[in-house]
C-alpha cells in the first residue's frame, strides 16, 4: 500500500478492517459499535463496488445503478453507519470527496502505471491521478508483485507521484 507516495511508511493503513457496504446499515452499525465497545482505534472501511466490476457485472448481480451511483449510495450509507471510509475506484474519489468531506477515508485499488496491463481491473487510474482525484490510500498490488524488479517499480511509482 502507498499513502500519498510513502511506501512502507507509518501512513500505510495497518490497523483496519473491511466490511462489505452492500451488507447494509444494520451490519455496518454493528461492526462500528463493536469496535467502539473495544475502544479500538482500528479504521472500519466499507467495500463498495470492486474495481474489477463495471455496469455489465452489476447488472448480472441485479444492481441497476451505474457503478459510480452505486459506489456513492454505498459510501453515503457507510458514512451514515459510522464507518471511517470506503474502498472505491479512484474514478469515484473526486465525487465522494466532494459529497462526503475530507475526513472520510478513500482507499483505492485498481491502481496501474500508465504502461501497466489492467489485468482483470476495469476501473483503473494511475497513482498520480488517484491522488489528484482525492484518494487517501492507494492499493498497488500486481504492478509491483508481478514486476521483474519490484523495487524499481516502487521507485518508478514514487517518482511519478513526486513529479
Amino acid at each position: 500500500e502507498i499513502s500519498h507516495g510513502l511506501v512502507g511508511s507509518e501512513m500505510c493503513i495497518r490497523d483496519r478492517t473491511n466490511v462489505h457496504a452492500s451488507g447494509g446499515s444494520s451490519m455496518m452499525k454493528a461492526a462500528s459499535e463493536a469496535l467502539k465497545a473495544k475502544n479500538s482505534s482500528m479504521l472500519l472501511i466499507g467495500v463498495t463496488v470492486l474495481t474489477s466490476m463495471d455496469e455489465s457485472d452489476l447488472v448480472e448481480i441485479g444492481v441497476i445503478n451505474p457503478a459510480g451511483q452505486q459506489v456513492e449510495n454505498l459510501a453515503k450509507l457507510a458514512q451514515q453507519s459510522g464507518l471511517d471510509g470506503v474502498v472505491c475506484s479512484a474514478k469515484e474519489a473526486a465525487m465522494l470527496r466532494q459529497s462526503l468531506g475530507d475526513n472520510f477515508k478513500l482507499i483505492t485499488p485498481g491502481i496501474r502505471l500508465s504502461d501497466s496491463v489492467a489485468d482483470d481491473q476495469k476501473r483503473v487510474v494511475t497513482p498520480l491521478d488517484a491522488i489528484a482525484f482525492g484518494s487517501d490510500y492507494l492499493v498497488i498490488g500486481r504492478p509491483i508483485t508481478q514486476s521483474s524488479n519490484p523495487m524499481a517499480t516502487l521507485n518508478e511509482i514514487n517518482k511519478s507521484i513526486a513529479g
